[in-house]
């Protein structure tokens, strides 16, 4: 069985294209480069971290993962940035605690593609200037920031004292043998 890729792959287009890594659009409260997803004809607010939040769970039981287009590499980063955030929380940890624990794993100065310490140079290429270091920089922040935001109200859905079983059970998974 195949993994699932993004549903975004159509909205590639080079004009929001760092190296290889598409700047979607993000629903999002938090302040950064990226823009608001135009409304869908259906009035959902599905963007790109709902997908890598419903896709988590199903692809990080994959090793190996074909990428058919820049979205695909802002799906594989969300993923490995769950991995991350989820290893960062134990059974014990309420809400609160979860909070500010990921709000400084999503500030945390971190590698972007073309760094020494990032894990995929391979899969990634590097921005090409200084401005798009920076803008690359500040995206991928921001979308930290609302992902980890969002994984919190799922994960502390039914009880703001205890995270969820079915989430905290995909701590130790490693999505392609990687993590960030």
């Amino acid at each position: 069985m195949p993994a699932y890729h993004s549903t975004f792959l159509a909205e590639d287009s080079q004009d929001r294209v760092i190296g290889n890594l598409s700047l979607l659009p993000i629903h999002t409260k938090y302040r950064g480069p990226a823009y608001e997803p135009s409304e869908s004809t259906d009035g959902s607010n599905y963007d790109i971290i709902d997908e890598i939040l419903d896709l988590f769970r199903a692809n990080s039981f994959f090793k190996n993962f074909e990428i058919k287009g820049n979205a695909d590499r802002l799906l594989i980063y969300g993923i490995l940035f769950i991995s991350d955030c989820l290893n960062k929380l134990n059974k014990f940890t309420n809400y609160k605690e979860a909070v500010r624990v990921l709000n400084n794993l999503s500030l945390d100065n971190f590698s972007l593609p073309g760094d020494i310490g990032f894990p995929l140079n391979s899969l990634y290429l590097p921005p090409k200037t200084k401005n798009e270091q920076d803008l690359l920089r500040s995206y991928l922040q921001q979308f930290r920031q609302e992902l980890s935001d969002r994984l919190l109200k799922r994960i502390y859905k039914d009880d703001e004292n205890v995270p969820s079983k079915y989430w905290m059970g995909f701590q130790k998974r490693r999505f392609m043998n990687k993590s960030l």
